[in-house]
């Protein structure tokens, strides 16, 4: 006897159809699985004979095949228990499903029979919908992450014995007097599993609402204007910073309350970063539908590189791609491995991960803005001396500590700027709040959401090539005033395009079509660290 139902598993942070074969013949009674399984679905097998006994039901007493296709595809994870149950159940004629749905099983089974969440479910439903599928049965846990995903059934299954409608319940007890025979179970419909429309789906909060934190607000950092200017230029164009400054100025103060100033994340977004927290597993606590707010990431300086990217044997995203349309926060950032460090350059200009294994490539979209912040030495103190802190570190060592990180990375950060010890804490003073930023925020992306309508970009700091000469129109002082300062501070190509992109939303910022002088003037006094290395020289 043969059946076939459809599961999935994930590639990356995509699902992938698989198609479950189940074959009983005539033999020794043994179950093999083919196709590629790694050890947890080699384990299937046990789980499932189990939890088909507990359930009332008969383990096939035949040679049983099961067959993961295609057999090419490396397959890992316990998503198939169900699938490989539900298919021996109605192979050897004890469950009898409708026939005319199309359904995705996804799921793994306990011992007793219960289903237990996996990891990945929003692409595996996601990826059910465009296939054309009519229906999803999944773990009950995993129902509201399904439901994310609009015009498709999810039936979500607590227990295996859910499967059986209530009134057809007895006809899976044993029957009496010794009898081996039972009639098959005919599920005619499975709409008692059907989710209640009720779940939760997407966050219905407003576009005007805040997304950061609601007890974290820039009015309540004195002073440091200049930051805060720079902060919302980083946040209007995507451009990644670096704020340099002696200990408690405020700079991770200052970075951490970035994400209330930047704008919601659009559906596409939403989805996509949703997508990734859920093949990382670390969507089970969400309670609210989709995930709106940027993400905020904030790795310790002690991280590896594959921690930073992903990877293991089995790849999964790091703190590069659940940063995705977010922040990445490195605090202290010559503290952290610069062979981890260099491992970044390829994600900051392709915003994308690709990691090779041995059997398969794996891709993770990786577009974030770096935010980083640093001392100016070892000691910290450096350029801030008063009477009682004084600078203990030697001009070599100072170089040392400052070529932590390398020229190419700093190439890739748009905005470096001190953030020197605060003079206003003497007095009281009205600092301007998220709100009053994030307004400046919003006005900037509106003019970058009309100007790229039809690209597939969205902010300024992704412009390259014929798009940077096409949208970054210089007045002819501009354009003289940043030859002169290329030539003066030998910057390299890279930094040449990353000034113009910063002009470009300085400009935005100002409502101007043009990039004038002064929007040129005030992106190149942000290279604070090149001007710092010529100084030196």
């Amino acid at each position: 006897m043969y059946g076939k139902l459809n599961s999935a598993c994930l590639y990356g942070i995509d699902g992938v159809l698989i198609e479950v074969e189940t074959d009983l013949s005539n033999g020794l009674p043994q179950t093999s699985i083919i196709g590629l399984p790694d050890s947890a679905i080699r384990e299937a097998v046990e789980r499932v004979r189990a939890a088909i006994k507990n359930c009332g039901f008969k383990y096939p007493s035949q040679r049983v095949t099961i067959n993961l296709a295609p057999a090419d595809l490396r397959k890992e994870g316990s998503s198939f228990d169900l699938a490989i149950a539900i298919g021996l159940l109605t192979a050897s004629a004890q469950i009898i499903l409708p026939s005319e749905e199309k359904t995705m099983f996804i799921g793994e089974l306990a011992l007793d029979g219960s289903l237990r969440s996996v990891n990945g479910v929003l692409s595996m439903v996601d990826l059910a919908k465009r296939e054309g599928f009519d229906s999803v049965m999944l773990p009950w846990e995993n129902g509201q992450e399904a439901r994310l995903v609009r015009g498709i059934r999810v039936y979500g299954v607590r227990h295996l014995k859910d499967m059986i409608p209530p009134a057809s319940i007895n006809l899976t007890q044993k029957p009496e007097g010794g009898e081996t025979a039972r009639p098959p179970v005919r599920v005619e419909s499975l709409d008692h599993l059907l989710l209640n429309e009720q779940v939760l789906m997407v966050s219905e909060d407003g576009d005007d609402a805040p997304p950061g934190r609601a007890l974290e607000d820039y009015a309540d950092v004195l002073g440091q204007q200049h930051a805060k200017r720079a902060l919302v230029i980083a946040a209007s164009g995507m451009h990644n910073i670096l704020l340099i400054g002696p200990p408690g100025t405020g700079k991770t103060m200052l970075i951490r309350r970035l994400p209330t100033i930047m704008p919601k994340l659009e559906e596409a977004e939403a989805l996509e970063v949703t997508k990734i927290l859920s093949a990382a597993g670390k969507l089970k606590e969400s309670a609210s539908g989709l995930i709106r707010t940027r993400p905020f990431r904030a790795p310790h300086h002690t991280i590896s590189s594959g921690g930073l990217i992903g990877g293991g044997a089995i790849p999964k995203p790091g703190e590069v791609s659940l940063a995705h349309r977010g922040v990445l926060f490195l605090d202290e950032l010559p503290e952290f491995n610069r062979q981890v460090l260099e491992v970044l350059r390829q994600p900051l200009e392709d915003k994308q991960v690709t990691i090779s294994r041995a059997r398969a490539v794996f891709t993770y979209p990786a577009q974030f803005l770096l935010a980083g912040s640093m001392n100016p030495c070892y000691c910290g103190w450096y350029g801030s001396e008063t009477d009682v802190q004084r600078c203990t570190c030697s001009p070599r060592r100072i170089v040392h500590y400052r070529s932590r990180i390398s020229g190419p990375m700093l190439d890739r950060i748009d905005l470096q700027l001190e953030v020197p010890r605060p003079r206003e804490w003497q007095q009281e003073q009205a600092s301007i709040s998220s709100e009053e930023m994030r307004r400046q925020v919003l006005t900037a992306q509106a003019v970058q959401a009309e100007r790229y309508r039809e690209l597939p970009i969205s902010w300024n700091s992704e412009l390259s090539g014929a798009l940077l000469r096409r949208f970054c129109k210089m007045e002819p002082r501009a354009h003289t005033l940043l030859q002169q300062t290329v030539e003066a501070l030998g910057l390299s190509m890279r930094s040449y395009d990353r000034i113009l992109k910063l002009s470009r939303t300085i400009a935005d910022l100002a409502g101007a079509d043009q990039i004038g002088m002064e929007h040129t003037a005030e992106a190149i006094q942000y290279r604070k660290l090149d001007m710092k290395n010529m100084s030196s020289n």
